[in-house]
């Protein structure tokens, strides 16, 4: 009984292990020595930082900028502004960002190193504490530690700040593509969030193989690597982009990103605040920035480039363990040779039976489909039963952790009940044959598709071990047994939570899935167990205990508040008005504008708008047309000449605004586009700027000055051209020609979408 105790304990420390080793779990206080980092002084910048909202154009976007160029004048660092404009056809956005820079002389005349972060928030709710004020103060701490260490660095070391990130990576496109100290740049790291706590990933951004820089990430050595190749084999296959993607796709630079991704129900929301920025994050990421800062500001950064690819990943004691793409195929295939060896020896000594072998396949896959099907169906059947869940748009709610628990647990129940019947004294062996396969077969796939997660034969080859002892051994120590389960807990554990947390809940199939295929490299140890239909009615038990915990919270309350939205929208051709929603449900506070009889998707048809995650409007009704300023609209110049007809319009507003959005039908055909003066190039082997578009929106302009619009294009003489204007201001609940009364406690502005917005459309036709 004693020993079955401390086998429990061992494997609930192992995986307990495998988080805690993953970051920090103190901070530096305010007294630390001052040629180290202080979060708790890094803490000061960001509470500055983070008042109130900074978006580009907005009122606090320009005293966050005079705040970090004081800062970095203080550090005793000439600062210069960088300001063009900006065009990312992959993001229709366009605007004018203004970038904060200052380099730090090296010794030698040598390729720069780059601290990366942006400095604007996102439009128009989020303070920006963790994304990415978290950035900007990591590197202002960090900056002030290493030049309090009074050592000149080999490597010029660049900072920049950029502007514009949320709306288009504009500030870093400047940078890459207009600044000349781009043209000598070795490396970047570019720290981020996408969201408020957890863990600080790193990844690569290489246009080649990674090898050389993985080994300089581990000479560097710092001291909590959360790393692993299949996190950015998934990154590079999501749309996400961050600054670190112009420099390497631009630019041919290499790069490190730094970014958190837990909490994510705060990304990009109101919640984004000083208060809620997990304050062991924080140290996580001056954990990378300190020991990679002085590493690569000595090393040689003209040798980073590889043509060889390794893969990587993290275990406590060991930090970044990597190997060779060039292994996988071996390891894989020596591990096939040595599994049928075994099952040959196995049979032979007769402590494996071809019979018990296939009944081992019963219980794997059963488990794997019941608790696939859970994954799989489990959060479609909760969404429908709480459609709150659905106003969250990330797709990790509140209480997602929770779930994470309640399925975790619900998966290993499952695997207890239906192992239960298959266990027999010195079946183990046995037993083990069917998933050892399995991982095998898995690992097979990922050797061919997925190379970035070929770490999984690590596991599979402590199981062979496992299977090993098994044959030569009737009773092998259980203390040998978890032993061996060490490395399939510690490497594998943590992705059981990374996956819905970076993914959202509609993945917890991955978990539940991973849980599984866990729990049979460990049926050695469960083997060993008694009383196993007990502990999965104990798990059960506890699963159901968290789906309650996850009811009790599923409420929206004052800190886990409903994300809801409203907008007014002018439509100067019809001379009409609508109030519209993004929400599937309306409150108290929706409702009072949209009535509890609103028309439902009527603005969907009508407006254009959708958020990142394609969830356009879905409520609207008709509004009183209220007094506000419309913009200038005019065509200043119409000419044809040959086959072409040359079109200047100006837009100017009338009002403050914050965005213009520009739609014209996808099948126009544009020879020439230039907006403000900046030329809208044609991408490789089209006929036309803007040619085969998808949708018939143009750009967003995101206004930094109050500038105007101006378009200059060129067209067929005989095409008929229409340009739709959406003019747009975030000041709906500030106006007073509305008088909108504040959102209650428990709500806050919807994220991702264009909220809280008078959006005034004006149509102009060339015919």
């Amino acid at each position: 009984m004693l020993k079955k105790a401390i086998t429990l304990a061992l494997i609930i420390i192992a995986v307990y292990w495998s988080f805690s080793a993953l970051m920090p779990n103190k901070i530096s206080s305010l007294d630390a020595d001052t040629k180290s980092f202080s979060t708790e002084r890094a803490l000061v910048h960001l509470k500055e930082i983070s008042k109130q909202p900074h978006y580009v154009g907005s009122k606090n976007h320009a005293s966050v900028k005079e705040y970090i160029v004081k800062e970095l004048e203080n550090l005793g660092l000439e600062v210069q502004l960088q300001e063009n404009y900006s065009f990312n056809r992959k993001w229709e956005s366009f605007t004018k960002p203004t970038n904060i820079l200052a380099r730090i002389k090296g010794s030698d005349n040598t390729k720069a190193l780059v601290l990366l972060t942006h400095y604007d928030s996102n439009a128009h709710s989020s303070f920006g504490a963790s994304d990415a004020g978290s950035g900007v103060v990591t590197i202002l701490e960090g900056l002030r530690a290493f030049l309090s260490q009074g050592v000149t660095p080999k490597n010029d070391i660049i900072i920049l700040i950029t502007d514009a990130e949320e709306s288009g990576l504009n500030g870093a496109d400047i940078f890459v593509n207009k600044h000349p100290w781009a043209k000598n740049i070795g490396l970047v790291l570019n720290f981020e969030a996408r969201g408020s706590g957890g863990p600080s990933y790193m990844l690569v951004e290489t246009n080649g193989g990674n090898h050389n820089m993985i080994e300089a990430f581990k000479k560097a050595n710092p001291k909590f690597p959360v790393a692993n190749s299949l996190a950015y084999s998934i990154y590079k296959m999501l749309p996400n982009d961050t600054d670190l993607t112009r420099f390497r796709e631009d630019g041919d630079i290499e790069g490190f990103n730094f970014a958190f991704i837990d909490d994510h129900f705060d990304y990009h929301t109101a919640l984004d605040t000083y208060e809620r920025l997990d304050r062991e994050t924080l140290e996580h990421q001056a954990s990378y920035l300190m020991p990679l800062l002085d590493y690569f500001s000595k090393a040689n950064l003209n040798n980073l480039k590889s043509d060889d690819d390794d893969i990587y990943f993290n275990v406590p004691l060991f930090k970044t363990v990597s190997y060779p793409f060039s292994w996988i195929l071996p390891m894989l295939i020596l591990s096939f040779i040595v599994f049928f060896v075994l099952i040959y020896y196995g049979i032979k000594k007769q402590t494996l039976n071809p019979k018990h072998i296939g009944l081992g396949f019963a219980p794997l896959f059963l488990s794997l489909i019941i608790n696939g099907l859970i994954g799989f169906l489990g959060w479609k059947v909760l969404s429908t039963l709480y459609p709150r869940y659905n106003e969250v748009l990330h797709g990790f709610t509140y209480n997602g952790h929770t779930y994470i628990w309640a399925f975790s647990f619900l998966a290993i129940a499952i695997c207890f009940l239906i192992y239960h019947k298959f266990y027999k004294p010195k079946n183990a062996g046995n037993l083990l044959i069917a998933p050892l396969f399995l991982w095998l077969v898995i690992c097979t796939l990922i050797a061919l598709k997925l190379k970035g997660a070929s770490f999984f034969i690590i596991p599979v080859i402590f199981g062979l071990i496992s299977l090993f002892v098994l044959v030569r051994q009737e009773k092998p120590s259980p203390f040998l047994m978890v032993l061996l389960g060490v490395p399939v807990l510690v490497i594998m554990s943590p992705f059981v939570k990374m996956f819905p947390v970076g993914l959202g809940l509609g993945i917890l199939v991955a978990s539940t899935v991973l849980i599984t295929l866990i729990y049979s490299l460990l049926v050695s140890i469960f083997n060993t167990f008694q009383h196993k239909k007990r502990w999965s009615y104990a798990l059960f038990f506890i699963a159901f205990c968290c789906f309650v915990s996850a009811h009790l919270n599923s409420k929206f309350t004052n800190e886990t508040p409903k994300p809801n939205s409203l907008v007014y929208v002018l439509d100067l051709d019809t001379n009409s008005a609508i109030w519209a929603t993004y929400d599937n449900i309306l409150d108290q506070w929706t409702e009072h504008y949209l009535s509890d009889n609103p028309d439902s998707v009527r603005a969907s048809n009508d407006i254009p708008f959708k958020s990142k995650y394609g969830t356009g409007f879905t409520f609207s009704k008709n509004a009183a047309i209220k007094n506000i300023d419309a913009p200038l609209v005019e065509i200043t110049k119409d000419t044809i000449i040959g086959d072409d007809r040359h079109i200047r319009i100006s837009l100017v507003p009338q009002r403050f605004i914050n965005r213009i959005d520009v739609f014209s039908d996808s099948r126009n055909v544009f020879k020439s586009f230039n907006i403000n003066g900046l030329e809208v190039a044609k991408k490789d082997n089209e006929t036309s700027i803007f040619n085969n578009r998808k949708t018939n929106r143009l750009f967003g302009f995101y206004l930094a000055n109050q500038e105007p619009l101006n378009l200059s294009v060129t067209v067929p003489k005989s095409q008929k051209t229409e340009f739709q204007f959406y003019e747009a201001s975030y000041d709906l609940l500030e106006n007073n020609a509305f008088k909108i009364k504040k959102r209650a406690t428990h709500m806050i502005p919807k994220p991702f979408v264009l909220n809280d917005a008078i959006i005034i459309k004006k149509t102009i036709t060339i015919e």
